[in-house]
């Protein structure tokens, strides 16, 4: 999942619809109840800034699950 060019703007949605309680974005695609509620809304351009904020979240996702399994 990767952050679209210019043009038409695809949801990242990737149909794993499930909200982590702790960080508040869904498990599968990383945004949070009011970015899926409020997508089909949005022009291209918040659209894209919320892809940027998805490869954030990525990244601290990924960092907080790996501290989690080498915890166990």
């Amino acid at each position: 999942m990767s952050a679209p060019a210019a043009g038409g703007v695809p949801s990242p949605c990737i149909n794993v619809c499930r909200m982590d309680d702790a960080s508040g974005w869904c498990e599968g695609c990383l945004r949070t109840i009011d970015e899926i509620a409020a997508w089909g809304g949005m022009g291209d351009d918040d659209k894209r800034a919320v892809w940027q904020r998805l490869e954030q979240r990525r990244q601290l996702w990924s960092a907080q699950r790996s501290k989690a399994e080498a915890a166990r």
